[in-house]
């Protein structure tokens, strides 16, 4: 019986990333959610609904999952950033984050967040009356504040980091230095790639792990309507083991999706369809 329910159907693509990353984190530690309860400030029924999809992850959450699996967090918090854009459906908009019922961290953590943009905002209108070497707002009057996302108000960037990590994860090849043989010929492989084609397979190895000449990655995530060289070394991989993909063309649909998901259940991974770094190590057996 696998040890995950299956996602929601309607759960946003950008929060299912960021659930299957956890729940794998999960698996490699070894933890139940009795365990990670134990270990964090939020009670197994508080995780049980995250990590299956019925309310969104608190940030905080997803800060203490990583410690107490002995992880850096970046990764998962430039994923969780992504969660809190507002999308076509309305959902994942800042202030989604619930207050745990065990010890309110979240409540602590929106209130600051909260107090932290309310700052910025502030900030900026002295900082423009310097510029222009006006006096800033006199004591005792109010400062019309400028309507201004949250996310604007966050320090270093973080949103340019979020958009080229997304697109690293899903459709950079793996850029290994080291690679040589037929690493090389991946390479070679994933710069020639074009949409609307399809790709011979070969098959080769290195270091005790199978090529199929496109990609060298063990870890970019793919899912559902990706596209590129990853996706074509994933079908062909597939082929590989004896799961037919569809057409070898480099695109992410459902037929390729189907097959990673019964290449999954056969291997005892989470079956979700999105190839990661297990399903990778898997496929490249």
């Amino acid at each position: 019986m696998p040890r995950w329910k299956e996602l929601p159907p309607e759960l946003p693509e950008k929060d299912r990333r960021l659930l299957v990353q956890l729940r794998r984190l999960m698996d490699r530690s070894g933890l139940g959610l009795a365990g990670l309860a134990a270990k964090t400030g939020y009670s197994r029924s508080s995780w049980e609904r995250y990590l299956n999809g019925k309310q969104p992850v608190p940030r905080a959450a997803v800060e203490e999952l990583a410690k107490v699996c002995g992880t850096d967090p970046t990764r998962l918090l430039v994923l969780h950033e992504l969660t809190l854009e507002p999308g076509a459906d309305g959902q994942g908009a800042p202030g989604a984050e619930e207050t745990d019922g065990v010890n309110g961290v979240n409540g602590v953590n929106g209130s600051q967040r909260a107090e932290g943009a309310a700052g910025v905002e502030g900030g900026d209108a002295g900082h423009e009356a310097d510029r222009a070497g006006a006096p800033g707002p006199a004591a005792g009057t109010t400062t019309p504040r400028r309507s201004m996302p949250l996310r604007y108000a966050l320090p270093g960037g973080v949103l340019a980091v979020a958009v080229a990590f997304t697109a690293g994860l899903l459709l950079a090849p793996d850029r290994d230095p080291d690679a040589k043989g037929s690493g090389a010929d991946a390479h070679a492989g994933a710069q020639s790639y074009a949409p609307g084609h399809t790709y011979p397979c070969s098959d080769s190895t290195k270091d005790g792990l199978a090529y199929a000449g496109h990609s060298v990655t063990r870890e970019n995530l793919v899912a559902l309507n990706g596209s590129g060289p990853d996706v074509v070394e994933i079908q062909c991989l597939l082929r590989k083991h004896g799961y037919d993909p569809g057409a070898v063309d480099g695109l992410y649909g459902v037929s390729a999706r189907d097959a990673v998901k019964r290449f999954q259940k056969a291997r005892g991974l989470v079956d979700d369809g999105m190839v990661g770094p297990d399903t990778w190590g898997e496929l490249r057996r």
